[in-house]
């Protein structure tokens, strides 16, 4: 007995045109997938703030505000405002030891972070190497980094 599908197209029709979308939209917003990944992982360690001795990259800094705020600068706390150290801000001081529960999550989700990172890239990959779309492919990576790079910028 044969299957019947809706309006009397053949499923292996809808079955690549949804893989041809699922390509386009991957390759669209695959640049803000793997910039999430990395500097959430980042801030999954407070990589991104002054703490103790340690003083972050300015480029890290300035990630980590284009990731939580959606800008690219990066502003020194002034004395008395949160995030400066010794400010209460109603969160854990970085001096104090996380528990062993929080440090096992924030491994996973490093984890987590650089199987996003890696999966990302090879699905990247065989889209550019192996796919039949590869120039609608690159251009659709292109817009992806291009597009929100320059709403930064405006």
């Amino acid at each position: 007995m044969a299957r019947s599908s809706r309006a009397g197209a053949h499923p292996g029709l809808r079955l690549a045109a949804l893989r041809r979308f699922h390509l386009w939209v991957g390759m669209f917003i695959a640049p803000s997938v793997l910039f999430f990944a990395f500097t959430g992982s980042l801030q999954l360690f407070s990589l991104h703030e002054a703490h103790g001795g340690y003083e972050p990259p300015a480029v890290i800094e300035a990630l980590a505000k284009t990731h939580k705020d959606q800008v690219f600068a990066v502003d020194k706390p002034e004395a008395g405002e949160p995030g400066e150290a010794g400010a209460d801000d109603g969160h854990r001081h970085h001096d104090e030891a996380p528990k062993a529960t929080t440090l096992a999550l924030k491994w996973f989700f490093l984890t987590v972070a650089a199987g996003l990172i890696v999966s990302t890239c090879l699905g990247l990959w065989m889209a550019l190497v192996a796919g039949r779309d590869r120039r609608v492919a690159g251009l659709l990576l292109l817009a992806g980094a291009v597009v929100p790079v320059a709403l930064l910028i405006i």
